[in-house]
């Protein structure tokens, strides 16, 4: 797919923007890491070899039975009996003694016979977000060399909360931002091209709207139909969209009667072919300027609700409630650390890359 000569030169002068550039690989790189959480960091296997056969725990259900054990349950394979009896190729002796039949099984003399040795390819981190450490020590527990970023108070491996926290941080973000973009964008570009009664009528019924407290609103809701991921999303568009409409609007009030607006009435063109085709691309530059704080403020909209309480459901794991354990645990300051450094780097690069972006929809550099 190519693209046309305009969007080249758009793309050229974002890549002129070397910080701007830049963040958006770095920003990449770490938005693709976290969509890899499941490979990353996980409490169960990448790949484990058993007796010739290949199995993918992290995707898939597979019993005790289905290595040799004696349960149906979902084989628990930090279980030092499970790792026995899948390195030894199911013997019986991993219910007596699994430490000594591993290492007869590394030394190759189990007892003279002949063993097809399994093995187990474990994720970088060994702990998905939900996954209780199990370690000496009170929590949280300080960063050591299984967990880099330490363990939270309920002696979770805070490095693995971060990876999954920051996807959903930033799908949420993403998600939230682009509805409430493309509403507030429509809503504004109508009360700006026909004006008069229909703007009027815009205006009260933002005023009205943007005086409502929403997070009065999303407590209630979240009272009556319980806490949902889809619910905030939702419920979040819902009060997000106006952020917008204030710029667009004042842009295509400006341009309505410009010469070449006036032209493309004059020969027939449609409303919806003028506003959105000639006369939006103009009002980008001003749309995108407001865009970075859009996105900000959706980030740290999530993180207020879930440090009070009222975000993401306690299941999730959520970079707001890991600044309310720093808040709570004055004397583990690694978990602090952490929630400033990951706020700081996640905002900051988002930033540039919507300066870059607004930058290359600016008509006076684009056409230098």
């Amino acid at each position: 797919m190519t693209l046309s000569p305009l969007n080249q030169r758009r793309w050229s002068n974002f890549k002129r923007n070397k910080r701007a550039f830049w963040s958006l690989i770095t920003f990449t790189v770490l938005f693709a890491l976290s969509l890899c959480a499941e490979v990353i960091a996980n409490n169960k296997p990448i790949l484990v070899k058993y007796q010739g056969e290949y199995y993918t725990p992290f995707l898939n259900f597979y019993p005790e039975t289905a290595f040799g054990g004696d349960f149906r349950s979902e084989a628990v394979y930090s279980d030092i009996e499970v790792q026995c009896l899948i390195k030894s190729g199911g013997q019986e002796a991993c219910w007596d003694d699994p430490a000594d039949v591993i290492e007869d099984v590394k030394d190759g003399n189990l007892a003279g016979e002949a063993v097809d040795a399994g093995w187990i390819l474990w994720p970088l981190i060994p702990y998905k977000f939900d996954t209780i450490v199990d370690k000496p020590g009170t929590a949280p527990g300080p960063p050591d060399a299984l967990n880099w970023l330490g363990t939270d108070n309920a002696s979770r491996d805070v490095l693995s909360r971060v990876i999954y926290g920051f996807r959903i941080s930033i799908f949420f973000t993403l998600v939230v931002t682009g509805f409430s973009a493309v509403i507030g964008i429509a809503a504004g570009a109508i009360q700006g091209y026909f004006g008069g009664r229909v703007d009027l009528i815009f205006q009260r019924i933002l005023e009205i709207w943007a005086a409502t407290p929403s997070l009065y609103v999303i407590i209630i809701m979240f009272a009556i139909l319980g806490r949902s991921l889809w619910l905030l999303i939702f419920l979040s568009i819902l009060f997000g969209w106006p952020a917008l409409v204030g710029v667009v609007r004042a842009e295509f009030l400006r341009a309505r009667n410009f010469e070449y607006v006036r032209a493309a009435r004059a020969l027939g063109v449609s409303n919806a072919t003028i506003m959105f085709r000639h006369m939006l691309p103009n009002a980008m530059v001003a749309t995108l300027t407001i865009l970075p704080f859009i996105v900000t403020g959706t980030i740290g909209a999530l993180a207020t609700l879930d440090f009070l309480g009222f975000g993401l459901p306690s299941s999730y794991p959520s970079l707001g409630e890991l600044t309310l354990q720093a808040k709570q645990n004055l004397q583990a300051p690694w978990l602090a650390f952490t929630a400033f450094f990951t706020f700081a780097i996640m905002l900051s690069l988002l930033v540039f890359i919507f300066e870059g972006i607004r930058d290359a929809f600016d008509p006076r550099k684009t056409f230098q």
